[in-house]
């Protein structure tokens, strides 16, 4: 991230001209002029727009007299970015996340009274996070190094001089700063994780109103060194590249996101993912699948109303993928309404069903669920103000919920192809892979 935000300040559109932090009536707490071309009555210009409007109302980003305002609220604080310059304003606000975080890092809790309690280590912060204007190091693990709020004490005991006690890591000048040189580990392992989510709408018939994937490809490395990896996939991009399109399926991802771990222009030119890997855990990429799906869990609810004082409820629920898979921890989440009494369940053996009054609702667990499987389950309930509800139903017809976790198994598609670790030491790696599927905002409208 550090190296991400000082490459996009390599020209004249990253010169911001201050920071302030300024409480919720909009007066200042601390501020940082780097360039000094904007005064502190920006400031005071920002604090009677606080002042006389709704914090609704306020724009993140607007321009007032040539100087352009930035800003972000956290808690009872306002981070502000003011500069004179055309800048890059998406910058901007992607900076002052940062910064919110390293501080938050730092002081635990970002709030007005922290910052009064906080101002040497704040200034040291705003520091080396911009410098004249140019964002620079805003990642924590490597500040937290060498910038330590007992950083002066440590010197003064010690009697070694400050230059000792905070020298900056080799991380903040090498090239690679989000892993440290001589790492070593006694078993040298990659675990790497396909995780997709599914997100989809299905009418009371079974069509597939709207669906989506959203997936990630995490990581956890624990090699010594300083390692080179190489990763392929059956991205169809990939392939094409690589010319191998024809062969096996492929899969095309959009908006693809990568870790800054990734070299950027090896991926542009061919289509190949190469990285030196941070040291545990993080995420390596994101990328969503926008190709038309069938149902992952078809479920099916039918309400009854007998003799005007009890609902019956039949369910089916079936599994629409490949036999060889099971999904695990299926939870079905059918609303009734408000008003419903003696529940009675009539369930597979093994199944779970549980009346939840606090969400006016019931749940259905079924703890493994093979692939082509089909359950059913029914429920009764008592309603003794059936009448009263029969001319308003939406409240208790909202759409079914779904959750599940399938291992081994990716409803994209999207596999691996290899995975290579190489290292100048010539050590071998044991690489592991596994793909799981899970529901987001998976819904089933009732019929």
């Amino acid at each position: 991230r550090a190296r991400g935000l000082a490459g996009a300040a390599a020209g004249r559109r990253a010169m911001w001209s201050a920071i302030f932090l300024l409480d919720m009536k909009g007066k200042i707490l601390i501020s940082r002029n780097y360039r000094g071309d904007v005064s502190r009555l920006a400031a005071l210009r920002f604090s009677r727009m606080v002042q006389e409007s709704d914090a609704a109302d306020l724009k993140p980003v607007f321009t007032i007299e040539g100087i352009t305002y930035a800003f972000i609220a956290h808690r009872n604080v306002y981070m502000l970015a003011v500069t004179r310059h055309n800048c890059n304003v998406t910058m901007a606000l992607y900076f002052l996340h940062c910064l919110r975080n390293v501080l938050c890092t730092y002081l635990g809790e970002l709030e007005e009274e922290s910052i009064r309690d906080n101002f040497v280590i704040i200034y040291e912060l705003l520091d080396e996070t911009m410098d004249f204007g140019y964002p620079q190091i805003t990642d924590a693990a490597i500040l937290m190094k060498y910038i330590r709020t007992d950083a002066h004490k440590l010197a003064s005991k010690r009697g070694g001089g400050a230059a000792a006690a905070i020298a900056p890591p080799d991380a903040v000048t090498n090239a690679v700063s989000w892993r440290d040189e001589g790492i070593v580990h006694k078993r040298n392992e990659v675990f790497l994780d396909v995780v997709e989510k599914v997100h989809m709408l299905i009418s009371g018939s079974g069509a597939v109103l709207s669906s989506a994937i959203e997936g990630a490809v995490e990581m956890r490395t624990f090699l010594t060194g300083m390692p080179d990896l190489k990763l392929g996939l059956n991205d169809r991009a990939m392939l094409e590249a690589a010319g191998k399109a024809s062969r096996g399926k492929s899969v095309e991802l959009e908006d693809v996101k990568f870790h800054q771990c990734v070299r950027l222009t090896d991926y542009e030119r061919d289509k190949t993912i190469s990285f030196v890997p941070p040291d545990g855990a993080f995420t390596l990429m994101r990328y969503r699948v926008s190709t038309p799906l069938r149902p992952v869990i078809e479920t099916r609810a039918t309400v009854t109303k007998h003799s005007r004082s009890r609902l019956e409820y039949s369910v089916t629920a079936k599994a629409r993928f490949k036999t060889r898979s099971t999904a695990t921890n299926v939870e079905i989440i059918i609303p009734v309404p408000a008003d419903v009494d003696s529940p009675v369940f009539q369930a597979v053996a093994g199944h779970k069903v549980t009346y939840v009054p606090e969400i006016n609702c019931f749940k259905w667990v079924i703890k493994a669920m093979p692939g082509g499987a089909t359950v059913r389950m029914r429920a009764q309930f008592g309603l003794p103000s059936v009448e009263a509800d029969e001319d308003d139903e939406e409240g208790w017809r909202k759409p079914i919920s779904v959750r599940f976790e399938i291992p081994y198994f990716t409803v994209s598609g999207l596999g691996v192809r290899y995975l290579r670790v190489l290292e100048k030491s010539g050590y071998s790696a044991q690489p592991w892979v596994r793909y799981i599927t899970r529901n987001g905002d998976y819904q089933i409208r009732m019929t």
